[in-house]
């Protein structure tokens, strides 16, 4: 029976109806350890153990898009499937590319697509999109090229970058008289290294709250939900990283139709939109997503 029922999600999101583990188990046998009963007496993981968060993606993954053998080194960043599929389905209504009205195609930009390389992923299983997905770790991207080897059929249809100037956004990435339909980022959104790892006690500290304990069991001082190095902290967080790539977007303006990016704290959204329309954009967007109790955002933006 499915449980842990999100609401609000995209209604072409196939984790709509929540989680139907019984199901993901049998597709997915090394999840099995990690399912128990939760407190009101539905099948539920411990979403404060990254094993059983990578376990449950790697699942999901496998069942819902025809993704095998996806897996991530130690630390790196876990992404919450729904929500990141959530981001592509908006893309697709925004690019004018949902079901029946399908371009012959879709380009899509992933900046700092990690070590997990979720959104080019999903988007090439989802709608058959080509995309590129960059980074500044080359560990990363090699974790990413073996997913893609695992699953020949993403071959023709996903690439990788390696930013070789971690100054640089843009430049470097989108090569001379190349077009993106539309580029996603999900910025590190913390200041410092310290910053993020108080920020990761408090996810724990809600989870267990939610699940009815006082409090969370001290853990070591490490990233429970991931995320190494640029995939969660960079100087200045995440209001630096949008300016920077708000401002080097403008010289990109007639080689990608949308700019966009997930901004994670509401104070940041104004300042961008500001320096947005300062830079001339002709079209400015909000888009709101939402997850349970949690609303995120998505800024998307365009010169053309």
């Amino acid at each position: 029976m499915p449980v842990s029922k999100p609401k609000g999600l995209h209604p072409r999101n196939l984790h709509n109806q929540g989680y139907d583990f019984p199901a993901l188990v049998k597709g997915h046998p090394a999840l099995a350890s990690y399912v128990k009963p939760n407190a009101h007496g539905d099948l539920s993981i411990d979403f404060a153990d990254p094993l059983a968060v990578k376990m449950l993606n790697a699942a999901l993954l496998n069942q819902c898009y025809n993704i095998r053998d996806w897996d991530i080194p130690e630390g790196a960043l876990c992404p919450p499937i729904p929500g990141r599929a959530d981001y592509i389905h908006h893309m697709a209504d925004l690019v004018g590319a949902g079901p029946g009205l399908e371009p012959p195609s879709v380009k899509l930009l992933d900046i700092g697509t990690g070590a997990n390389g979720i959104y080019p992923l999903l988007a090439c299983q989802i709608y058959g999109w080509q995309c590129v997905g960059s980074d500044i770790n080359t560990r990363s991207l090699e974790n990413v090229a073996t997913i893609i080897a695992n699953n020949p059929a993403l071959k023709d249809q996903f690439t990788l970058r390696i930013q070789p100037d971690k100054h640089h956004i843009f430049e470097g990435i989108i090569q001379a008289g190349e077009f993106f339909d539309v580029s996603v980022c999900n910025p590190p959104f913390h200041a410092s290294l310290d910053e993020a790892l108080k920020g990761n006690q408090l996810k724990i500290n809600n989870l267990a709250r939610s699940r009815g304990e006082h409090k969370a069991k001290t853990r070591s001082p490490t990233l429970n939900f991931g995320g190494l190095g640029a995939e969660l902290w960079c100087k200045g967080g995440e209001q630096l990283f949008l300016k920077k790539l708000i401002r080097e977007s403008q010289a990109y303006s007639t080689q990608c139709r949308w700019f966009t990016s997930l901004v994670s704290k509401a104070d940041n959204v104004k300042p961008a939109k500001k320096l947005i329309r300062k830079l001339g954009a002709v079209d400015v967007r909000e888009i709101e997503m939402k997850q349970g109790n949690k609303i995120t955002r998505v800024l998307a933006w365009t010169f053309i």
